[in-house]
C-alpha cells in the first residue's frame, strides 16, 4: 500500500487526476480521495466496542478446571471438548471456539515458548565426535574396501579423516 504523503504529492503537487492514481497503486478512488481531502494519515477507528465472549464470567473457572488437570496423570486429563461440555453443564451458553481458544492459551503460557537452545562450548582438546564408515576406493588401479575413520574436533568444529586398508588375512 502506498503512504498518503505519496498520494497527495501525486495528486496535489504533480496534478495527476485520481482515477490515474488509482490505476497506478491499486487503491479505489474513494481511498485516494480521503487521502487527498486530509493532512493527516488516516487511523483506524473501531465503530463498536470489541464484543467480549461469554466465557468472561467462567473463565475463573475453567482456569481452575485446567490447572487441577494439569496435575492428573496424562492419560486422565480432559480434553477441551471435555470442559466446555462440563461448563455446558454448568450454564454456559456460548460456543465451543471460545473455550478452545483459552485452553490453547493456557496451554502456551504453562509450557513457556516450548522451544529452547543452549548452545555447548568446550575447552580445545576436550572434546571429539567420532564414526566409522566403509568406502570402496581404487588404489593403484585395484579396487579395494577401505575403511576410514572420522574424527570431528568439537571446539574448531574442524574435521579429520583417517584412512584404514586393513591386512589381507590369509587362511592357513
Amino acid at each position: 500500500m502506498e503512504s498518503a504523503a505519496k498520494i497527495r504529492r501525486l495528486v496535489l503537487r504533480d496534478g495527476r487526476s485520481i482515477r490515474s492514481v488509482s490505476r497506478e497503486t491499486g487503491l479505489s478512488r474513494n481511498t485516494i480521495g480521503k487521502y487527498v481531502q486530509t493532512a493527516s494519515p488516516p487511523i483506524y477507528q473501531r465503530q463498536l466496542p470489541p464484543v467480549r465472549h461469554k466465557l468472561s464470567g467462567l473463565d475463573a473457572r475453567l482456569q481452575e478446571r485446567y490447572y487441577l488437570d494439569q496435575k492428573r496423570p496424562r492419560r486422565e486429563r480432559r480434553t477441551a471438548l471435555q470442559l466446555y461440555e462440563q461448563l455446558v453443564l454448568d450454564g454456559y451458553t456460548g460456543s465451543y471456539s471460545p473455550v478452545q481458544r483459552f485452553v490453547r492459551d493456557m496451554k502456551r503460557v504453562g509450557s513457556g515458548s516450548g522451544e529452547a537452545f543452549i548452545p555447548l562450548q568446550f575447552q580445545a582438546g576436550d572434546a571429539l565426535q567420532f564414526d566409522w564408515s566403509e568406502e570402496h576406493v581404487v588404489l593403484g588401479g585395484i579396487a579395494q574396501k577401505v575403511k576410514v575413520a572420522h574424527f570431528r574436533l568439537c571446539h574448531s568444529r574442524k574435521p579429520f579423516v583417517m584412512a584404514y586398508r586393513g591386512i589381507a588375512r590369509q587362511s592357513m
